[in-house]
């Protein structure tokens, strides 16, 4: 019997076992981004607008990705390329300061659109599936021809926030179309007119945007993947002395010790801060 190959780095004295084809999704072209999104509007609830209305000054707070829609369409001038329109919805928080008082904290939505071009190849084949669908002997309908667009985007950073009279805003567009499950995430409506002051954000996105085809591609096998961790027990199952299972952690130094660095964002525009110094510099 051959020696078993565990997943990961192969050494070349290993010898495959066989070719097989397999059917995946295959990454036709991708990009990565950061975006620097500026004075981007945000839409607070019905309480918050009554708290910015009289606010002297804010602080920010932070911005959490709710939700991002994609739409994929085919650029008609450039065959096999296609344009990915990727809508984001955050969720703002900062603190208003109203005279002397603590501060009040306040919630918006902002929402940003971004649009790339990647290529994403041809294809007229329909896709037919047996896999059940709605009913219960119905199966899915044929899949499209165009490729599918996957969006990774992490929690932006809040890189300023601003409280501007009504007077001083410049025209926009006019209101945004917002999902129900986003307007969901929100204790109340989300305000769009009738207001006073109006709350603008600075955002720092990072994203990676890429399109996928389902496609068959012959992949070399070692061997089965079989697992070699036994599964940990569950309640009286587990009979084990709690004190051996104690013995077998390890100290935590770093509890007792404080570390010398302090891990920070890369792209934060502040450095490491270490041990000697009282604060941090911005660079």
């Amino acid at each position: 019997m051959p020696e078993l190959v565990a997943p990961g780095p192969v050494s070349e004295e290993r010898s495959i076992r066989e070719a097989v084809c397999v059917h995946t999704r295959k990454i036709f072209d991708s990009c990565r981004d950061k975006d620097c999104i500026e004075d981007l509007r945000v839409y607070p609830t019905r309480g918050s607008q009554e708290v910015l209305d009289r606010a002297l000054s804010v602080k920010a707070g932070c911005a959490e990705l709710l939700y991002a829609y994609i739409d994929v369409e085919p650029v008609t001038f450039n065959r096999g390329f296609y344009t990915v329109d990727v809508r984001y919805f955050y969720r703002v928080t900062a603190d208003a300061f109203i005279g002397a008082s603590r501060p009040v904290e306040v919630t918006g939505l902002a929402v940003f659109d971004k649009r790339v071009i990647l290529f994403g190849s041809e294809g007229s084949a329909r896709i037919f599936s047996s896999d059940a669908s709605c009913g219960p002997d119905s199966q899915h309908l044929p899949g499209s021809t165009a490729p599918t667009a996957v969006v990774e985007a992490v929690d932006p950073l809040i890189l300023g926030l601003k409280l501007v009279d009504v007077a001083e805003c410049r025209p926009e567009n006019g209101c945004v179309e917002i999902p129900a499950s986003v307007a969901a995430c929100f204790p109340e409506d989300l305000m769009n007119g009738g207001d006073c002051h109006r709350l603008y954000v600075t955002l720092g996105q990072f994203s990676m945007v890429r399109l996928e085809r389902d496609t068959q591609l012959l992949m070399p096998v070692y061997d089965y993947c079989v697992p070699d961790k036994e599964c940990p027990c569950e309640g009286c199952a587990c009979e084990e002395d709690p004190c051996d299972l104690f013995r077998k952690v390890q100290f935590p130094v770093s509890e007792f010790f404080p570390p010398n660095t302090v891990p920070t964002r890369a792209d934060s525009g502040w450095r490491e801060v270490r041990s000697g110094r009282g604060c941090c510099a911005q660079s």
